[in-house]
């Protein structure tokens, strides 16, 4: 089994900065991407950031150039800076990650139990 284990989050002001983690521990063979998902009360679950194996990055148009996520692949861990917070990034932030526990195995796909991030002035 896979577990997701994510940090950081709270209650900042607009304009500050916050970073998220998250590590993935258990039946780890390989990673095929991991990501930032969020979802605002009365929202749509969406896609903030995601990093594949090879280092390729995208993210969603409201964060881009604010928002950097990156890898330790060493640490089997994510993390997403982000940065000039506007009260619009209010939302429960998850971790997720494609793994498979195998190299030439199915991959599966795993969730964190998610971390709030509020901002507010």
């Amino acid at each position: 089994q896979v577990q997701l284990v994510e940090s950081g989050g709270g209650l900042v002001q607009p304009g500050d900065s916050l970073s998220l983690s998250c590590a993935a521990s258990g039946s780890i063979g390989s990673i095929d991407a991991m990501a930032w998902y969020r979802q605002a009360p009365g929202k749509a679950h969406e896609l903030v950031a995601r990093i594949v194996s090879s280092g390729s990055t995208n993210y969603a148009d409201s964060v881009e150039g604010r928002f950097t996520i990156s890898r330790d692949n060493a640490k089997n861990t994510v993390y997403l800076q982000m940065n000039s917070l506007k009260p619009e990034d209010t939302a429960v932030y998850y971790c997720n990650a494609v793994i498979r526990r195998y190299s030439l195995s199915s991959p599966n796909t795993y969730w964190g139990q998610g971390t709030q991030v509020t901002v507010s002035s």
